[in-house]
């Protein structure tokens, strides 16, 4: 029995990429640069190409390549080939990979709520990543990237379908060693009298800060040269962990420091119910999200039932 024709053998399917890359680039060289070959590699394969379909494929001139009838024939195919492989590609690698989950957050959320929970998230979800996102801004760039948003605001500032995890409840705390030192129990009016700890806010503030906080309890206070501001929760908390001065401690975020004696409260608490931090979903949350979301609500409720209790 003859051996059939080169030219009438099923195809090598290795042809498939190269061939489309020289046809949509229009460049033997242009698509060896793509692929990651040499030109003469590419060539040959082209030269194959033919050899096995007994026709020219490409019309060469010195200005590149364009495809010859037979060609542009092929190349409707195998473009559409190429990309239905490629979208059936990433799919599969998709389904191979471990669900990824982006949390969009200040950075006292989550330095103070969210990383110490993280470990407690993968014993329940040890399959799922979990990276968080902290950042100044109020919004994750307002390009829906995020998969999960827990952002400080007030119910205004967020749509209907985002749930508030923590209304704004705030109290002075400081070091134990520092409440000591200044004989400080729990009146308001010698705290005036202390160096306090600001966090740096825009000229319209999203959250309370000291004049809130005095003027609630009829009080008045002029800044003094011995306040510091910082410009992130976490350097205002290690601020008055270290003794520098008073802050302003958030529920839900000092809960911590306050149960370990870390901080000490040392004055009323002033709270704004339609203010705090929300949850919301990103557009069409995978699984992954939603399991995040659940989790991170019902440990907000084992918060409050501990707090109530």
């Amino acid at each position: 029995m003859s051996e059939r024709p080169l030219s009438e053998r099923p195809l090598d399917l290795g042809w498939i990429r190269v061939f489309e890359a020289v046809g949509r680039l229009g460049s033997l060289t242009m698509a060896a640069r793509e692929l990651g070959l040499s030109q003469p590699a590419v060539s040959y394969t082209m030269r194959m190409l033919e050899e096995q379909l007994g026709t020219p494929l490409l019309l060469r001139g010195h200005r590149g390549s364009t495809l010859a009838p037979p060609g542009q024939t092929l190349y409707r195919a195998a473009a559409a080939a190429v990309g239905e492989l490629d979208i059936a590609a990433r799919a599969i690698r998709r389904m191979n990979r471990r669900p990824v989950v982006r949390l969009f957050t200040d950075y006292g959320f989550a330095s103070f709520w969210m990383m110490p929970r993280v470990a407690a998230f993968r014993r329940v979800r040890p399959d799922t990543e979990v990276h968080v996102i902290a950042s100044a801004s109020t919004d994750p760039r307002g390009d829906d990237a995020e998969d999960v948003a827990v952002l400080f605001g007030a119910r205004t500032d967020f749509p209907a379908h985002a749930t508030q995890l923590l209304e704004e409840r705030v109290v002075p705390v400081c070091g134990p060693r520092f409440a000591a030192r200044h004989q400080l129990g729990t009146e308001p009016g010698r705290i005036g009298a202390l160096p306090l700890l600001h966090l740096e806010s825009t000229p319209r503030p999203r959250w309370f800060g000291w004049a809130d906080w005095f003027a609630a309890n009829g009080l008045a206070r002029q800044p003094s040269s011995n306040d510091l501001s910082l410009n992130t929760y976490g350097l205002v908390v290690q601020a008055a962990i270290a003794d520098q001065g008073v802050a302003l401690g958030w529920a839900g975020l000092i809960d911590g420091a306050l149960a370990d004696g870390t901080l000490v409260a040392i004055g009323p608490p002033l709270v704004r119910a339609d203010h705090g931090y929300w949850l919301r979903p990103g557009p069409d949350p995978s699984p992954a999200a939603c399991d995040l979301i659940d989790w991170i609500e019902r440990e907000m409720r084992a918060d409050r039932d501990a707090a109530d209790s």
